[in-house]
């Protein structure tokens, strides 16, 4: 018997020394609305489900998060009740089609970035038990940046700017970039070029943005691919039904799985030598 309590001990000794699993955190975001990014989120996301991957979708667009209405579900509980109730994030995590978890972001707070101390050691200890369940969590950032909202983007491990061909979204893309990378140089940055009228067109407005970037900032972002223009995404939204679960075969919902697929491929993998590094890293930039 004190055999088996000696091996039992040591198997826990052991296990309490490995570094703990550690979902990869990415933020989703914009320099503008209406580019389509909550959309990319959302389908991204189920993308990497299909490809066997435990996703979380953190609605972080508080005040007009919208990822809920995207799939036609309502959610009970959003990222304010967490707050409001002191509920644990077991309490707010919805199921969404194919298995994604979700957190809706909610309407009745619009300064979510601002938390008292109290807050944001809950939210700190909330997250660390996300950061365990899941391989990917990921931040649908409101659009264009705040102080504030910049933080969480600078904790992520990386970052995904969602644009289109039109120059005004091309230059506030730009602007995020800049406020990403002004910030923390070695961010890894990929753009997706959404809703271009042609792969040709897609093709030559990102490779004419990577290079404006690569020119006037010295950095070099990843281009993650292109999404074409496709009335099955409007039919999809319409109708609250994902677009890569309405229609698999449309020329949107191939677009998006060849990003993941790529994306899952190509991908590095990130440094765990520090456990909880979200959470370490958002404690450093709040409390500098």
């Amino acid at each position: 018997m004190m055999a088996n309590d000696q091996a039992a001990g040591l198997r826990r000794k052991i296990n309490s020394m490995k570094t703990p699993k550690e979902a990869k955190t990415i933020s989703i975001i914009s320099g503008k609305g209406g580019v389509g990014k909550s959309n990319f989120a959302l389908n991204f996301s189920l993308q990497l489900i299909k490809n066997e991957k435990k996703v979380l979708l953190f609605d972080l667009d508080v005040g007009m998060g919208n990822i809920d209405i995207l799939m036609g579900l309502r959610a009970k509980k959003t990222i304010i009740d967490m707050f409001d109730e002191r509920l644990s994030v077991h309490d707010i995590i919805e199921t969404g089609p194919i298995g994604l978890s979700y957190i809706a972001a909610g309407s009745g707070m619009t300064n979510f970035f601002k938390l008292n101390g109290e807050d944001k050691t809950h939210f700190y200890e909330q997250y660390k038990e996300l950061v365990q369940m899941y391989d990917y969590i990921l931040f649908d950032m409101g659009a264009g940046v705040t102080e504030e909202g910049l933080y969480f983007i600078l904790s992520s491990d990386e970052c995904i700017v969602i644009t289109n061909p039109e120059p005004t979204s091309l230059t506030d893309a730009y602007g995020m970039i800049k406020h990403v990378i002004n910030n923390q140089s070695s961010m890894p940055v990929y753009i997706v070029m959404n809703r271009a009228a042609s792969h040709r067109e897609g093709v030559k407005s990102l490779q004419g943005f990577t290079g404006v970037v690569t020119k006037f900032l010295d950095v070099q972002i990843n281009s993650m691919g292109i999404i074409p223009d496709d009335k099955v995404v409007t039919q999809a939204v319409i109708r609250q039904v994902p677009y890569v679960l309405y229609n698999e075969k449309s020329k949107a919902a191939k677009a998006i799985k060849e990003i993941a697929d790529n994306y899952l491929v190509n991908s590095n993998e990130v440094d765990r030598s520090s456990p909880f590094s979200f959470v370490r890293k958002l404690k450093q930039l709040i409390e500098r």
